[in-house]
């Protein structure tokens, strides 16, 4: 693996610190690690949402109302 030297500020020093204190990291390197992941993950999950909102505003605007886009939506998952 791949070594690099980082600085955290003083209050994100003092926070890594104090969950490798609470046992919940073994060290820096692995709750950084952690939170690089849960980043990409998220980063993942805006980028599926942002896929869906564009491909839904590509696909036009409808003037049903709520009451018939429920229906078609209930259709549709009812087969």
């Amino acid at each position: 693996m791949p070594r690099q030297s980082i600085s955290f500020s003083k209050p994100n020093d003092e926070w890594l610190k104090a969950q490798i204190a609470n046992d919940e990291y073994s060290s820096k390197s692995e709750l950084v690690n952690d939170l690089i992941r849960q980043a990409r993950n998220q980063q993942a999950h805006i980028d599926w949402i942002r896929a869906k909102l564009e491909k839904s505003e590509r696909s036009g605007f409808t003037s049903n109302t709520k009451e018939q886009i429920l229906k078609q939506s209930k259709s549709l998952l009812n087969g």
